[in-house]
This record gives C-alpha cells, structure tokens and sequence, in this order.
C-alpha cells in the first residue's frame, strides 16, 4: 500500500513538471521578454527608478527560470540530468539560480521601497528616487550576491553513491548546506524581502491614498499610482505564492518526518508543488506588469 502510494506521487509530480513546468517556462520567458521591452520602449518607464527595478527584476527572472526551471523539467520529466554531464553546469546552475533569486528579491524591495519614497510628502526624500541612484543601488547588491554565492561554486561536486554507484551533483560542505537551507533561502530568500514588502507596501499604499490632495503634477501623480499598485499586486502575489514553499521548506528539514517513507514521499510532492508556486510567480508576474 506505501509503495504504490509513493509511486503514484511520483508519477503526478513528473505529469506536473512536464506539462506545468513547461507551459510556466515558455509563459514566463516570452512574458519577461515583452516586459523588458515596454520598459525599455517607453520613455516615462525609462526615467523611473522604479521601472528600472522591475525591469532589472524581469531580466534576472529570465535566468531564474532557465537556469532552476528549465534543468528541473529536463532532470525530473525526461530524466535528462545536464549536471553530470558538465561539472562546470553542475557549479554554475546553483550558483547562477541563487544570484538571479537574491536580486530578483531585492529589486522587488528596492522597487517598493522606491515608491514609498516617491510618494512620500517630504521633498528630499522624493530626491531619493531617480535613475542613477537606482543604477549605482542594483550594481551594488548584484556584485554583493555575485560575491555572497561563491560557495556554491566551490561546494558543488560530483559525490558517487556507496549503495547505488550513481553519480549526483550535490553540495559536498555540511555547514553550508544548513546555511544555504535556512540563510540564503530561507532568511535571505524569503522570510527578509517579504517583511521588507509588506512593511513598505502598507506605508506606499497609504501615501497613495493622499496623492489626491497634494500639489503634484496630474501625469507624475498618475505615474506613481499606477507603479504602485503595480508593484503591490506583485507583492500580494509573491506572498501567497512563496509562503506556502517556506513551509514545506521547514517541515522537510525536520529529521521526524522524513523517517516515513510515504510521509516522505508527502513531504518531497508538497515541496515540489509549492517551488512550481514559486515559478509561477516569477513568471505571471511578468504578465501583470504588461497589464
């Protein structure tokens, strides 16, 4: 009875990477390539800091999906594992998944904190908002993640199983396995730019709501409304899409549950639909900017 259980787990997780996999892929690729360029084509979109944040956030999400997604349906649907074919791919897609997500992440919180800034009724701190401080900020937090995931790059090898002989691309360091669980994708992933989202939406949201009785120019009082609703429809969204993957997160580091075989198999399918939520959010929210 568990072993046709986890079998029939098994084959519903590969049906759901095949074909939800692919169509998030193709969606998400083609979306972020449309929303590159109506920011790019538009010349209010390329005077905003904010644009440039969203815009930036959509190029990296792009990697995201080829790089996380892309091998995931080849390695899970098709059993094509591209990792053991190249040991230089077996380091560089963790390496470059886990840059594109950190600064993904961070734009979204650059791009809200961005607006409440731009909202705000105090001038100097509206004097924050423009392109090149948000150029030198998205530099600046790109290097430090390019720097912060060089870990990656030394940990990930090729370790051959004692019981099975089959080779794996996996992280080799013990302390940082736990520290890319609980700080990179955890804490620096998850739990950091949701708060930072949330508390800054909220305080964007009521700056908003007092646009109407400020002195601001019709088309910049416009502008600003229209990004911020824009970027709060994401940030809802990348709540109710990530939070679900933090739990099965947690609950499948926890040593008491993966002791069952079939609570297991539970845990690994939960975990496997909830990081397809994750993908749908860096891909539908492509979608909802071009809106």
């Amino acid at each position: 009875m568990s072993s046709s259980i986890i079998s029939l787990l098994a084959l519903v997780g590969k049906q759901i990477t095949i074909y939800l996999g692919t169509f998030t892929l193709v969606a998400g690729v083609i979306g972020g390539l449309l929303n590159i360029v109506v920011f790019l084509s538009l010349r209010t979109f390329r005077e905003s800091s904010a644009a440039f944040y969203l815009t930036i956030m959509s190029i990296f999400n792009i990697g995201q999906l080829l790089t996380g997604l892309l091998s995931r349906i080849m390695t899970s649907g098709f059993g094509i594992d591209w990792s053991l074919t190249s040991l230089f791919y077996c380091k560089f897609r963790s390496y470059c998944f886990n840059v594109c997500a950190s600064t993904s992440m961070t734009c979204i919180c650059l791009a809200i904190i961005d607006q409440y800034l731009a909202t705000s009724s105090r001038v100097q701190w509206r004097q924050w908002c423009n392109i090149k401080i948000a150029r030198r900020l998205v530099l600046l937090f790109v290097l430090i993640w390019i720097i912060h995931n060089i870990p990656y790059l030394m940990y990930y090898d090729y370790v051959i199983s004692k019981t099975t002989g089959q080779v794996t691309c996996i992280n080799t360091n013990n302390i940082f396995q736990q520290y890319a669980i609980y700080g990179t994708t955890l804490i620096i992933g998850k739990v950091t730019p949701i708060s930072i989202t949330f508390v800054f939406g909220l305080l964007a949201y009521n700056n908003v709501q007092q646009l109407g009785y400020r002195t601001v120019p019709l088309v910049r009082r416009e502008l600003d409304k229209q990004l911020t609703v824009m970027i709060l429809v994401l940030i809802v969204f990348a709540f109710f899409t990530n939070i679900p993957y933090t739990i099965a997160l947690i609950v499948s580091t926890i040593p008491q549950f993966t002791l069952d075989p079939v609570l297991s198999a539970q845990i690994q399918f939960a975990t496997l639909v909830t990081t397809y939520l994750v993908y749908i959010y860096f891909a539908v929210s492509v979608f909802k900017l071009n809106m």
